[in-house]
């Protein structure tokens, strides 16, 4: 038996190293681990923005130069050198912003496509039991949803947490070397805009929390409302599960509205502490300029830093606005790059000791984690290259399993499964999906064309042998009707009925030639003559192939070469179909119970 060894993903192991006491938040270290490729841009960027922000608190030094030396002293000369250094640093400065702005945006995009390509990765190794825990609509939702509002974050955050502590920093040091005593008055302004920022932010991240998890609710509720619509109705609940959908509306409401009131507060409350402190400087300055202890320049160069301290604390804010939804997306990001699954690469993969199409089970077993009972038990069957095997079996009797555990869509719990005499643990996954051609009931077509779909078991098919599938897969005439191998399929096979997806799915299984063919209940929504012509049409194209047939009809298993009966999970009798209604009680009941007492009779007869 394969040992069970579970290898850590790349992310998996980066985010393992940090896990200790006192680490960054999970936002901080997702955005640490998928930056590092790009830590020489992010240190470009850095550099930008220090630049720009040199360019910015140099201006209003140099104003107030301009006009000490050059305006009050009618010095001509003086206004033209500092005038053109002032635009040779403007220039500076916005060039410095065009390509931080441009370095930003190709970073955090990066970042975002990063992001989508490892969720989308990490989901294609998920076994059937992790897509059924994270569910279908919620994957959805994190590879693209919560991977934006991540993005969102990086693209504004990777220059305003840079220049704009920076900013204030530097326009209250520069302040102060304009004039000592004003710049008393601008320290505490800014440690109380600072407090009241903090103050409202941290009511803002509760609220944006808890408007996230009402969001999710909504979603929720809105799915189950459109999926179940029949059930709602059937059972006469509209009322009660509109009422449902208006409470969850309603705190919706009363979140966002919060929210609302709290950034409308925002805004203003900053202007009315600037406005004060502004009246204030303004005051002390005009006495300090009547008493000849301080120039005019510097008091518009204080202004000109006071306006610079409010746009870097209100960026600052804004930025924070998004971090509390950023760190919900983040956190549901990490938890699917993080989720272990049980289906795990061979480190070292061994190749098939046998036939490609040998099947074998070694007392395999399969249990759900934390079920009581296994679905399926003590499973020993051989299937040899050339056979026709049928499973056969009542709803719930694991036959799907059987099929799921032989793809290594799952583990089997215990035993073995194997392909070819190799256990499909220890195979290379590329050459398990290379043997195996594989039906579901459900099949599932792509968006494009009939020869998109049936290319995808094979991109290098030719038309010619398109149509051949399609001809043994008795699909030639519907397509022909419908325009051709170029006719347009709708994403999931809409366009079609559920007969003719199951026929391109068959053809497109069939295309790959591979040693093992397993149909899931492949023919289910086929007329009878449809399915005998099919099934008389697969016979010599699958010759010396294993072809494993799960069905519900007995009508349908009756010429294979063996049929496996399943009972709650176990093998309850093998052989053809005369020797089972000869010698198998519950096949028996299964064939009467499908008004086939006449083969019954028959069967008894020959005996």
């Amino acid at each position: 038996m394969a040992p069970s060894v579970r290898w850590p993903t790349p992310f998996q192991r980066a985010a393992a190293g940090r896990r200790q006491p006192g680490c960054h938040s999970v936002l901080l270290r997702l955005m640490r681990t998928q930056l590092r490729p790009y830590a020489g841009s992010v240190v470009a960027l850095v550099v930008l923005h220090l630049v720009q922000i040199l360019g910015t608190l140099l201006l209003p030094t140099l104003g107030a130069a301009l006009i000490d030396e050059g305006v009050v002293r009618h010095d001509s000369d003086r206004i033209g050198t500092i005038g053109a250094t002032m635009a040779v640093v403007a220039l500076v400065q916005i060039a410095a912003a065009l390509g931080a702005a441009a370095l930003g945006a190709r970073t955090s995009t990066a970042l975002g496509r990063d992001l989508r390509s490892a969720v989308f990765r990490r989901v294609l190794d998920f076994s059937a039991r992790e897509i059924g825990r994270f569910g279908t609509p919620s994957l959805l939702t994190r590879s693209v949803n919560d991977v934006q509002q991540v993005q969102n974050l990086a693209q504004s955050g990777l220059g305003i947490f840079v220049a704009a502590p920076l900013m204030c920093l530097g326009s209250v040091l520069l302040a102060l070397r304009q004039d000592v005593t004003l710049a008393l008055i601008l320290v505490p302004m800014v440690l109380v805009v600072a407090v009241c920022f903090g103050l409202l932010l941290s009511r803002m991240a509760a609220l944006y929390a808890r408007l996230q998890q009402t969001l999710d609710r909504i979603g929720r509720l809105l799915r189950e409302r459109i999926t179940g619509v029949r059930v709602v109705r059937s059972f006469a609940r509209d009322a009660h599960e509109g009422e449902r959908f208006t409470r969850t509306n309603e705190e919706l409401l009363g979140l966002s509205l919060g929210v609302g009131r709290l950034i409308a507060v925002m805004l203003p409350s900053v202007l009315l502490l600037m406005n004060l402190f502004t009246l204030g400087l303004l005051w002390v300055g005009a006495r300090r300029i009547d008493s000849g202890s301080m120039q005019i320049g510097a008091l518009s160069a204080f202004l000109s830093y006071l306006s610079l301290i409010l746009m870097s604390v209100v960026m600052l804010a804004f930025v924070f606005l998004n971090v509390p939804r950023a760190r919900v997306c983040a956190e549901r990001i990490t938890e699917v790059l993080q989720a272990e699954t049980d289906v795990v690469p061979p480190a070292s993969p061994r190749p098939m000791a046998g036939p490609a199409g040998q099947v074998e089970l070694v007392g395999a077993e399969f249990r759900y984690p934390g079920a009581e009972n296994a679905v399926l038990r003590d499973l020993s069957l051989t299937l040899r290259p050339g056979e026709r095997v049928a499973v056969l079996g009542s709803t719930g009797s694991g036959k799907t399993t059987l099929l799921h555990l032989i793809l290594r869509l799952v583990d089997v719990t215990a035993g073995e499964v194997r392909i070819g005499g190799t256990d499909v643990r220890e195979l290379d996954p590329s050459v398990l999906a290379a043997a195996v051609g594989y039906v579901p009931q459900r099949p599932y077509l792509f968006a494009g064309t009939v020869a998109s779909n049936l290319r995808f078991g094979r991109p290098d098919a030719t038309d010619e042998e398109l149509w051949e599938v399609l001809r043994i897969a008795q699909a030639d005439g519907f397509v022909t009707r419908l325009g051709g191998l170029d006719t347009e399929i709708a994403q999931g096979g809409t366009t079609v009925s559920g007969g003719q997806r199951q026929r391109l799915a068959i053809a497109r299984a069939l295309l790959r030639r591979p040693a093992i063919y397993l149909f899931d209940d492949s023919f289910s929504a086929l007329d009878q003559s449809t399915e005998a012509a099919l099934r008389k049409a697969l016979v010599p194209y699958t010759e010396g192939a294993t072809v494993i047939t799960v069905a519900q009809r007995v009508a349908s298993v009756r010429d294979a070469d063996r049929i496996v009966l399943l009972d709650q999970g176990g093998i309850a009798a093998t052989g053809t179909h005369d020797a089972l209604l000869r010698d198998s009680p519950t096949y028996r009941e299964i064939a009467l119970s499908q008004r086939t007492r006449e083969e019954t009779a028959h069967g008894a007869g020959r005996s």
